[in-house]
Order: structure tokens, then sequence, then C-alpha cells
């Protein structure tokens, strides 16, 4: 399988970032305290910020999550910031984050054909983070070029880095007279949230030519929607981005490739049902986790489904949602992806059998569980290390329950497959794993296509 996945080209956009990663260390938080004041500190975590306007805020906000020892994300809205965070900080690693920026990576590391990787801002910190090998379209005397994505950066295009800082269990510090000790490990993230990077398009002097992008490429994979925002302050909205990028798909799709979104949650109910009823209806496959599929659930008027996945989490209100989605919708593929297995749903007549589909799916858990393992994939070698990492230990009862899910549901007009998933122990990194499950699967779906 992984021979003819890499013999496919694809292209990807639009959401890439700098992940700056911080490993924090008692005497780092420490200075915070002392520079700030652990009363002024007292007073912020009181109020509770709910995004990043200064620094106060920030310490106040890690100062809470260190305390409770729970991971948090909270949002940067003040541009002016990204200065006093690369003066304060010392980054211990940056490495590409956003979905685009991690497919993009792990297709130029198990050596694709050909990778292209769009996105509407590349500053120089961007750029070089990706891989070599990702090609980037510019525009150049009326042609469309494929440029080493390295060397096509732009000067004083806005950048996006989602800081993450690392704490570990039992690190102790004070805040005035309080000790305080962390009482597990977990990551609090400052993402940014600036509306110069809320923009999900295609540049104007780019647009022209994705059908000719469509021809070079064998599929696309889309994803960055859950960036856009309901109003803009210069009076467009999220439907003008959304006809921009119907009008992208339609584009890409003149050359007839399969395009697969990648959907990612979106908090703001009005903004998630606007992306899934213009967006799904167009592209091939979507790929999501079980906690996605009650969300569009619930903005599709299934309330009480949504609340049965939520709850109980079992698979087949999963399956009976998955089936509600794809007809709603009308797209070929849904996978999901979750922690104990990987399902597909199609409609009976798609050309590819039941063994073909779970092949597909164990050959993106096998992808991820090498991820895992490795903590990156450099090179096409590598997929090998998931070969050898078992299938989880609720294998067993996954598929009992979904014989069972099989008798209780009406799926004569469907196939739906489910494969357990690869579980590693001690992974290296969890950071992209739905994104890699998501590429291994449409990569080879589409390898698999090719052989009818």
């Amino acid at each position: 399988m992984l021979d003819e996945v890499r013999k496919l080209s694809a292209y990807t956009a639009y959401n890439a970032n700098v992940d700056a990663i911080v490993n924090l260390r008692a005497e780092i938080v420490q200075n915070l305290i002392d520079s700030f004041g652990a009363d002024e500190i007292r007073r912020r975590i009181e109020e509770y910020p709910r995004e990043i306007r200064e620094p106060l805020d920030f310490v106040a906000r890690l100062i809470h999550a260190l305390k409770t020892g729970k991971p948090m994300a909270v949002p940067l809205t003040n541009e002016e910031m990204h200065r006093w965070f690369d003066e304060t900080f010392k980054y211990d690693m940056e490495r590409i984050g956003g979905q685009a920026g991690i497919i993009a990576n792990l297709m130029a590391g198990l050596k694709v054909k050909k990778v292209i990787a769009y996105t509407p801002f590349l500053p120089k910190r961007l750029a070089e983070l990706f891989r070599r090998g990702v090609l980037y379209p510019v525009v150049e005397e009326g042609k469309l070029k494929l440029r080493p994505i390295q060397e096509a950066y732009r000067e004083g295009d806005p950048l996006k880095v989602n800081r993450i800082f690392e704490f570990r269990k039992g690190m102790k510090f004070k805040l005035g007279d309080e000790v305080i000790e962390v009482p597990h490990s977990g990551r609090f993230i400052v993402s940014s949230r600036f509306e110069s990077i809320s923009r999900i398009e295609t540049r104007d002097e780019l647009r022209p030519f994705l059908p000719e992008i469509g021809r070079q490429v064998d599929g696309a994979i889309l994803s960055g929607y859950q960036g856009l925002r309901l109003q803009y302050s210069d009076g467009k909205d999220a439907n003008y981005y959304l006809r921009k990028a119907k009008e992208d798909i339609m584009a890409l799709k003149e050359a007839d490739i399969k395009v697969h979104v990648e959907f990612a949650s979106i908090q703001d109910r009005k903004l998630r049902k606007k992306v899934v009823t213009n967006i799904f209806p167009l592209v091939d496959s979507v790929g999501m986790d079980e906690a996605e599929i009650a969300y569009i659930l619930s903005v599709l008027g299934y309330r009480d489904l949504a609340d049965r996945i939520f709850t109980y989490n079992r698979i087949e209100d999963a399956i009976l949602g998955g089936m509600i989605i794809l007809d709603e919708l009308n797209f070929e593929i849904l996978q999901v992806h979750t922690i104990y297995y990987l399902m597909y749903i199609t409609h009976r007549d798609n050309p590819l059998n039941e063994d073909e589909l779970a092949k597909s799916l164990e050959f993106g858990t096998t992808l991820a569980a090498a991820r895992a393992s490795l903590g990156d994939i450099t090179k096409p070698e590598d997929y090998e290390v998931g070969l050898k990492v078992p299938f989880n230990e609720r294998s067993d009862y996954v598929k009992l329950r979904f014989e069972e899910a099989k008798r209780k549901l009406r799926m004569r007009e469907y196939k739906v497959v489910v494969v357990p998933t690869r579980l590693v122990s001690n992974p290296v990194s969890t950071v992209g794993l739905g994104d890699t499950i998501s590429t291994g699967t449409f990569l080879s779906y589409i390898a698999l296509l090719r052989r009818h």
C-alpha cells in the first residue's frame, strides 16, 4: 500500500502556523511571579481573563492552569504581544502547527510524488519549518510556478504563533506565602487569534490557476475553516470567505480530483452550521472525531442523538450520526477517528468493497502509530515502525459492539467499516495524530480507487 500511496501527488491548504514550545521550569515561573507581584497576579486570577491582552493576563491564567494541573488554551488577541513573548521566553523548540502544515510535512516525510502546500500567509519563520520537498504555488510573469516553500516566503506577512507551555507534575513554586505544587502534567496553550490571520482564502492572483494545480495532483486536503470569524472590521463576513472557499473547491475539482476536508471543532454554532452546510456538499471525503459528529448533528437539528454521543459514546450512535451527516450533506465518504477505532461510512454503490475500505483504515492507523512512536515521520521506512505496534486492548470489544450495531441499525444502503486502532502506550508525541490518520486514509483511499 505504501508504494501506491507514494506514487500520488497532493495539494493541501490553508492553515499552517508556528508552534513554539517552552518546557516550564520552576525558576521560569518564579521569575514571572517576582516581576509581576503575587497580589497583582491573584487579583487578575480572580477576574479570570478569557483572552490575553497584556502580560498580566497571561501570567494569571498560566498560574491558574499550573495550580489546577489542567490543560488549557487561551486566545491571544493583542498582536503587539508577539515581541513580549519572544523577549521573555527562550523556546525549546519550534515546529510546524496547523492542519495543512502538519499534513504537508507528513506527506513530504513519506516522500509522496509531489506535495504542494498553500497558506495565504507565508512569513519566513513559518516557511523555514516546512520540510524540504514541499512546494508553494506562486505566479510569475502570468504563469504558475511551484517553488520550494522555504524560498517563497513574503516579508511582512502576518505570523501566527501558538505558544505551548508544557508543565510537569510535581513542579513547585511560591505565590507570595503560598507554596504551589503542580498536581498533573499538561500544557497551557496561548493561541494567536488576530483578525489579520483569520482569513481563509486563496490570493486573487493565484485563484485563476487552481484548475491547473488540480491537474497536477490526485487529491486535495483542505482544512482551517475553524479560523474564520462571523464578522471582520472591513465589513466582510464569514459568508464572503465561504463563497471564496466554495469557488476554490469547484476550481480544483475541474480536474476531477478527490477533495477531502479535515474538520475541526468550531465553538460558534452559527459558524459551525455555515461551514458544514456550505463546504461538505462540495467535497468527496470528510474526516472528524466522534465529538465532532455530535457537534455537527446538534446544528443539523439532531440534538437528542448529539447528546447521546456526548453522554454514552456508543459506537452505534456514532454510526447512526455518521449516516445522517452523509445523507444530509450528500458527500461520498465519511472517515471517523477515535482513540479505539477508525470508521468509514459510505454509500452502498462505492466502488471499494469492505475489505479494501478496511485496508485503507489500517494504513491510516499504522501511519499514526508510527508517528506516535517516533514523534514524526521523516522517511518512508518509518511506516514499518507502525506495523510493530499492537492493536489496542479493546479491539475485541470494538468488534463485538460493531456486530451489535449492525443488527440494530438499518445499514442496507451503506457500507460501514470499523477497524480497531494501533495504540502506542507511551507516545513520544500525540500532536497531529488525527491529521496523520486522515492523510493516510485519504491517500490510500485514492490509491485503492485507482485499482478499479
